[in-house]
């Protein structure tokens, strides 16, 4: 597969042979995360669907559709190379996204997968033309950092999961983007979004009952080793709030494009060079018995005078 360089022309595209080869930020406690929510559905057998808005490269994609179930469809929304339609939204793309094609999205996901998601290129605002309501289970949104746009996609989310969905949503805290916060708490505080934990990057949340998810998320988290965590009360609620730094990342999926191993070369016996003569360094010369004698028991400045006279001798023309 291709795509244009950045001079306009067509090049190969790479193949990633390891998830870790695909660009993003997907840190390991969202990782542990996003398999622990997926696992935790489809052992109870909670019925929908998957949805992104917002895919960059398709690393959460990617991790994902591993776990997307028979049966079910997965959406991922993105602008890819597309006009943003809005000066600040083209700004905000430029700035951050400039190297986002979906050549090259559909290249890393099928790397790891058959078939590729059901793709809709366009603002995550049209999302709701392409996937009915009330049957997602699980939404990611990593869409726009713009607080006009992030409150949409909140609400779109809303009409979006079934009762029991969950709806995680990155850069909530993050400095360059304080419209993401906003939009955020004030789901919280005025539209019935109930949070359910949080790492560094992002919050999970839901509109259904909220508890069955921490209790079993609680147990989950008892004496895991490498992930820390505490509880806070926040809008009258217990929140979760997690750090991963020491836990082991879960499984990952596998390239269909595994990396070809290295030739070995045979190992050849390590010979020793002989050292000519004049490479060598002359011997020390030993030191007799008288001499030896002298420099114990004569005083310090004799010692010195007769070492001197000896050096003198030595250096002497011949």
């Amino acid at each position: 597969m291709t795509a244009p360089t950045t001079d306009g022309s067509a090049g190969p595209l790479p193949r990633p042979t390891r998830f870790s080869d695909v660009k993003g930020w997907f840190f390991t406690a969202d990782q542990l995360l996003f398999d622990w929510f997926l696992a935790h559905q489809r052992d109870r057998s909670v019925p929908g669907d998957l949805l992104e808005l917002g895919a960059y490269l398709g690393k959460s994609a990617i991790f994902m559709g591993a776990r997307l179930r028979a049966g079910e469809r997965f959406t991922v929304c993105d602008l890819f190379d597309s006009p943003a339609g809005d000066a600040p939204n083209s700004r905000e793309m430029q700035k951050s996204y400039a190297t986002l094609t979906r050549r090259a999205f559909e290249a890393n996901y099928l790397a790891f997968h058959d078939e590729l998601p059901a793709i809709v290129q366009g603002p995550s605002s049209a999302v709701r033309e392409h996937v009915a309501d009330g049957t997602v289970r699980f939404a990611h949104i990593d869409a726009s950092h713009l607080y006009e746009h992030v409150h949409g996609d909140i609400l779109a989310a809303r009409e979006l999961l079934t009762g029991s969905g969950v709806v995680v949503l990155d850069d909530y805290r993050a400095e360059h983007c304080p419209g993401v916060a906003a939009a955020t708490w004030q789901a919280v505080a005025t539209e019935g979004l109930r949070p359910l934990c949080i790492t560094g990057t992002k919050f999970y949340g839901t509109w259904g009952d909220p508890e069955p998810y921490r209790t079993a998320l609680l147990g989950w988290l008892t004496g895991r080793a490498g992930i820390w965590h505490e509880v806070q009360s926040v809008h009258g609620a217990p929140l979760i709030r997690l750090s991963a730094k020491g836990a082991a990342e879960p499984a990952h999926p596998v390239s269909r494009h595994p990396a070809a191993a290295e030739p070995q070369s045979p190992s050849v016996p390590r010979q020793r060079t002989p050292q000519s003569a004049a490479a060598r360094p002359a011997p020390r010369p030993r030191r007799g018995p008288l001499r030896r004698a002298a420099l114990n028991v004569l005083p310090p400045v004799v010692t010195k005078a007769i070492v001197a006279a000896r050096h003198r001798s030595r250096s002497a023309p011949r």
